[in-house]
């Protein structure tokens, strides 16, 4: 589909969207609103159709390596925008030299590039690290005459260092480097270079008598310093030491002068090194790059999540449709048509825009079937009271959405405010999870709000619907919940004491490798070794703070082993050394510096708080300041204790934990909020009664709501804490924490907060 006729189609739609919300004429209503929603569907089907081919996917569903790379600057110089461009370039060359298809190359913020490489084999991960960090500086260099001799008196302490001039060491072959007794050879070489790599316009490998080299083409101007080196040192016999990163890659003697910028270097070449050499060669990097984080998941590891996602999904899709049909009847069949629609017009929006879907997304997408009937069952909860009232059908529904719609509205908006600021502030994975909230919070409001509104009246108008049944679920008696409003004080400050005491004895560990940094590695072996055989194997090593963990994945079963800094690697080598009998496989590697994870740290905080910063101005501007403060404490009330209890049970918290907590404020306030759009309901009609009164009865008049959307989120995680896999397993059982202390803060919590605060303020709610 081209550009412009995208363009098109979404001028056309925004004006049939315009048409329906100005329109008073029923009639046009009913024909705009299928139009729309049949063009939105059509239009979003083509995007995804086949999804195999459409929908992207992620280097944790579909398998690869992800590397994120710095740039250092010098003491004094900062990273200019050009620098972080010829970075880009050059390992956007370098990496073209492993044949894969679809790798990303980007920057990341002002001095930092992804690259991200699917297909990746785990045994070239190490190899792929050495290539792209490589500086490749090339220098040619004179070595003092009879520096050998010189050089031995020098280190005898018999003689001075010439001027100018000082000592290098060889760069050995990886195969010397192990066998190697003595130091590396040394010269005495000129400090200021005589020629260096940015002449170089060609590079290549070749083979001869010699063995494997890399044959180098210069510029015009490098090919005349080249040409008049080699004329003075010639007569002599003089040495030209080649030098890489600082290193001696080969020092042979001039016997004549070389003209036309041609230049060899020789030493104990691979294939393999060569080919990379002259890749390096070709494309130096200008500014020195290191590797803060490696992420690596093996294509089975991807398929099985995919797997787990779509069980996980469908599982939970079919509980919560088959509670909606049980309990709203007919109604629940256009709930669930309308649902259909929300997962369509979803993942075309991903298709259109070119999102990525990782692992997180699908975390995403299944939260949002829970939280996508919620806009239903605030407008199915409106409808029974308009009906039980005495009004007709259609002036029931028409009451409904009405009143229903700013409820939908501010706890919609204030979930998009949380994923808005999780987007800005979050990378990788985790951006994936913020999209999927964001496009699903749009999507539902849609069906909710739109499609749905649309059935109804095509049924009343032309299928006879005259009247809706629905079963009733929340008890009939009005509970005095402010009664005990003390005493949920006390209880909830326990908690969060507690929290604070279980959060403060745990330490750092309650920080998986994300924060504190680490390597992480994930192995699958046949036959499998045991948690105690792996900890015996790897004692030799002297590792500290080695956590080695059993997971379950589908019917894998895995170890999962964090240990400190560039340790993985070895921790592998030995388990295979150990165990010759078991096919070890390497599932998933993660290495995340310490500096890149304090970095994780600071900007998960900074999520958080400028979350809660965005709820309060919103809170504040709609409902007032009293009740954004009584959000606000609802809001870290969660938050605490979900962190506490999930510290209590022995969990890290890593970057997609970040995105569940978030989430969890995002429920917090939704919930919160449908209770006070129901309290300012109330102060609006001028209801009798004293505040606290008035604010009990709108708990009790929302309760039910707050059970069934608690309820069906809850069936939607649950499938995914028992299928999602183990790599989502904390994400679940977080938000299980979270959706039942939400719950119970925006009864006990909520309220009293906004009553304390009006009498301790002295403001009149009603004025």
């Amino acid at each position: 589909m081209s550009p412009f006729f995208t363009f098109l189609s979404g001028l056309f739609l925004l004006a049939l969207f315009a048409w329906y919300f100005t329109t008073q004429r029923d009639l046009y209503k009913r024909w705009v609103g299928l139009l729309l929603t049949f063009l939105l569907l059509l239009f979003c089907w083509e995007s995804i159709y086949p999804p195999t081919q459409k929908i992207r996917l992620g280097l944790d569903l579909r398998g690869g390596t992800s590397f994120l790379i710095r740039l250092l600057s010098q003491p004094g110089e900062r990273i200019t925008s050009d620098m972080l461009a010829q970075a880009v370039e050059v390992i956007r060359k370098r990496v073209d030299q492993f044949g894969v298809s679809e790798p990303v190359i980007a920057p990341e913020g002002s001095e930092r590039i992804l690259v991200q490489i699917p297909g990746l084999d785990p045994t070239q991960i190490q190899t792929t690290r050495e290539t792209l960090k490589r500086v490749a500086k090339l220098e040619f260099a004179q070595v003092y005459p009879a520096g050998e001799e010189l050089l031995s008196k020098i280190e005898k302490g018999e003689a001075l260092m010439p001027p100018g001039y000082e000592i290098k060491n060889y760069l050995l072959p990886a195969d010397r480097k192990k066998d190697l007794l003595e130091p590396a050879p040394r010269l005495l070489v000129k400090k200021t270079a005589d020629l260096t790599g940015d002449h170089v316009t060609r590079a290549f490998a070749f083979f001869d008598q010699g063995g494997y080299g890399v044959s180098l083409s210069l510029d015009a101007p490098g090919a005349a310093t080249f040409f008049e080196l080699t004329s003075a040192l010639a007569p002599n016999h003089g040495r030209l030491a080649i030098l890489l990163d600082g290193k001696i890659q080969s020092a042979p003697e001039v016997k004549s002068a070389i003209a036309g910028g041609q230049a060899q270097i020789t030493g104990h070449f691979q294939d393999k090194e060569a080919r990379e050499l002259a890749s390096a060669l070709e494309n130096p990097l200008r500014t020195p790059v290191e590797i803060e984080e490696t992420r690596s998941v093996s294509p089975t590891l991807g398929a099985d999540s995919i797997r787990a996602g779509i069980l996980s999904g469908v599982a939970g899709l079919l509980l919560v449709m088959i509670f909606v049909l049980i309990y709203y009847r007919l109604a629940g069949v256009i709930a669930i048509l309308g649902l259909g629609v929300n997962i369509i017009l979803l993942f075309g929006m991903m298709s259109l825009f070119h999102f990525v879907l990782t692992l997180p997304g699908i975390a995403g997408v299944i939260l949002t079937i829970g939280l996508a009937v919620d806009s239903n069952v605030l407008l199915y909860e409106r409808l029974r009271e308009e009906m039980a009232s005495g009004k007709s059908l259609p002036a029931a529904i028409q009451g409904a959405y009405s009143k229903a719609f700013s409820a939908i509205f501010d706890a919609n908006i204030t979930t998009l405010i949380t994923a808005g600021i999780l987007f800005w502030q979050a990378s990788g994975p985790v951006r994936g999870f913020s999209i999927t909230l964001v496009l699903g919070v749009i999507a539902s409001m849609f069906s909710a709000i739109l499609f749905t509104r649309t059935l109804f009246r095509w049924m009343m108008a032309q299928g006879g619907l005259k009247s809706l049944t629905m079963a009733h679920l929340a008890p009939r008696k009005e509970w005095n919940f402010l009664r005990h409003k003390s005493l949920a004080l006390l209880l909830s400050l326990s908690f969060i004491l507690g929290s604070f005491a279980i959060f403060a004895k745990r330490g750092v560990h309650n920080f998986g490798i994300d924060f504190r940094g680490g390597d992480l590695l994930v192995i699958a072996a046949e036959p499998s070794i045991t948690v105690v055989e792996a900890r015996n194997a790897l004692a030799p090593l002297g590792l500290s703070e080695v956590t080695i963990q059993r997971e379950q994945a589908s019917n894998a079963s895995m170890l999962s082993i964090r240990s400190a800094e560039e340790t993985s690697s070895k921790i592998l080598s030995c388990l295979r050394n150990s165990f010759p009998a078991s096919r070890i496989l390497l599932v998933q590697q993660d290495k995340v510096g310490a500096q890149i994870g304090l970095e994780f740290a600071r900007k998960a905080f900074s999520a958080l708080a400028l979350g809660m910063v965005g709820i309060l101005l919103y809170v504040s501007l709609r409902f007032g300041i009293s009740f954004a403060i009584g959000a606000l404490v609802a809001l870290l009330h969660d938050v605490i204790i979900t962190v506490g209890l999930f510290s209590l049970l022995g969990g890290e918290l890593s970057l997609v934990m970040v995105g569940a907590i978030l989430t969890i404020a995002g429920y917090s306030i939704n919930d919160t909020i449908v209770v006070y759009d129901r309290i300012r309901e109330g102060l609006h009609h001028d209801r009798r009664g004293t505040l606290e009164s008035l604010m009990n009865r709108s708990i009790n008049e929302t309760l039910g709501r707050t059970m069934l959307t608690g309820g069906l989120t809850l069936l939607s995680v649950l499938a995914l804490f028992f299928f999602g896999g183990a790599v989502l397993k904390n994400f679940a059982f977080a938000i299980l924490l979270g959706i039942l202390v939400g719950t119970y803060s925006s009864i006990f919590v909520a309220s009293p907060i906004v009553l304390w605060w009006s009498t301790w303020s002295g403001q009149s709610l009603r004025r």
